[in-house]
């Protein structure tokens, strides 16, 4: 985890919590309550043949879209920055860019970062269920979490099978109709909890032409049967560079048939706004300059902002580039801003790498090592010692090119210039990943 483990916390009362001011599940309150999207969850654990999840493209008002992902501690420094600036955010919600659950360390110890912190507000999550326990959906309760969105886009295995390229649960890879029968399972069961440890149960579906659309009914029937509470069918947005880029959006009649159809089985949501991963306001409202500025710096801020980190680690050959692997660092260089001149950079120190071997005790003891260090700068990083040094503080920051550039992005907010980004990922790691899967070689 990125931060230290929160204590338990006392529930709050519930009529502390005003539960009408959800504008998602409250048409009256659009008007005058919005919500914040905390982007704290990259990693997904499937799919879908809809989803390409752009990282950081401001005019796409979409799910899976988000300007950076941010860790529990910036999270919660980024909602105190945007609380201070409005009085209409009533819901702090969890939606990706990837799914809450992939990362579940990081979306469990948001809430209860945000529930010690702010005991009144609604909290709420979406996820597609797969990894979704018991055990989450208990505690998911006890820091009331009032409001549990399951996305569920069949009931039949070889339907729902088509709408994902892949599903990943305990390392092993499922397609066509065994993903079907695997989300399915896993997403029934889902909602069973939910209902059982008393919490709000929306189930999104997908209106996808061709594949799901005479059938969403039947899922509304089902997920009525477990007692879901309300359904929200969104119709398909073709993405580019997705298997369904090509089919049509369902236009008018097509959604209000469905609606008409599914409004026998249980309540119809209807206001929906297609919330990117990092939306805030009121629902319709895009995100402005300033949120979009505003969200980027707390990214830059140390993994855990209350830790006083002024250093910046880099794996250099000679001084001037970024240009060595983690793994193949035998030796990091430390910047810190000149006192003198906080436009300027100086060399502190300079510190060795633990030797080779030794798998993640070798990581654990890097980030003792660099312990006082917001960030370090390499060539590439495998996902294995970037959650390691992750969960001591340290973002890895992947690039090639001049050290200035990834200091001034990291100390004065610079923009890192997309041509020195590098990315080492494996699938379902990362924002832009579409993979098939079974990780990178």
């Amino acid at each position: 985890m990125n931060e230290a483990t929160t204590p338990p916390l006392a529930a709050p009362e519930p009529s502390a919590i005003n539960l009408d001011n959800h504008p998602c599940f409250n048409k009256d309150a659009c008007s005058s309550y919005g919500r914040i999207h905390l982007p704290v969850a990259p990693k997904c654990n499937i799919q879908c043949n809809y989803c390409n999840r752009d990282f950081d493209c401001v005019n796409e008002s979409r799910p899976g879209v988000t300007s950076s992902v941010l860790s529990p501690g910036q999270a919660l420094t980024y909602l105190g920055k945007v609380m201070d600036s409005r009085d209409d955010i009533a819901v702090v919600g969890i939606a990706g860019p990837g799914d809450p659950f992939a990362n579940p360390e990081a979306t469990m110890e948001t809430f209860r970062l945000v529930r010690k912190n702010y005991p009144k507000m609604i909290l709420c999550l979406s996820t597609n269920g797969l990894g979704l326990t018991e055990d989450y959906v208990k505690e998911l309760a006890e820091l009331q979490v009032s409001h549990v969105t399951i996305t569920m886009n069949g009931t039949d295995p070889e339907i729902a099978g088509k709408v994902y390229a892949w599903a990943r649960h305990n390392k092993r890879i499922y397609r066509n109709r065994q993903a079907g029968e695997l989300m399915i399972e896993k997403q029934l069961q889902a909602i069973k909890w939910i209902k059982q440890y008393g919490m709000i149960a929306k189930v999104n579906s997908i209106i996808v032409p061709t594949v799901n659309d005479e059938h969403i009914p039947e899922i509304a029937k089902t997920v009525s049967d477990l007692g879901a509470d309300i359904m929200n069918c969104i119709p398909l947005l073709p993405t580019a560079e997705t298997a369904f880029e090509h089919l049509p959006e369902p236009d008018a009649k097509m959604r209000f048939a469905l609606r008409v159809k599914c409004g026998e089985h249980m309540n119809q949501m209807t206001h929906c706004a297609r919330c990117r991963a990092d939306a805030v306001g009121r629902l319709g409202q895009q995100n402005t300059e300033e949120i979009q500025d505003l969200i980027k710096s707390c990214a830059r801020l140390p993994l855990n902002p209350h830790e006083s980190r002024p250093y910046v680690a880099v794996a250099t050959r000679e001084g001037m580039l970024v240009n060595q692997h983690l793994g193949e660092a035998r030796q990091f260089t430390l910047f810190a801003i000149d006192p003198e001149d906080e436009e300027e950079f100086i060399t502190v120190d300079t510190r060795m790498a633990p030797a080779p071997g030794g798998r993640d005790d070798r990581w654990a003891s890097l980030g003792e090592t660099l312990k006082d260090c917001r960030a370090v700068l390499v060539s590439a990083a495998g996902s294995t010692p970037k959650q390691s040094l992750s969960d001591t503080g340290i973002q890895v920051i992947e690039m090639e090119g001049m050290i200035e550039a990834g200091l001034m992005h990291l100390f004065h907010g610079a923009e890192l210039p997309p041509s020195l980004k590098r990315s080492f990922q494996g699938c379902g790691m990362g924002i832009t990943c579409g993979g098939d899967g079974t990780g990178c070689g």
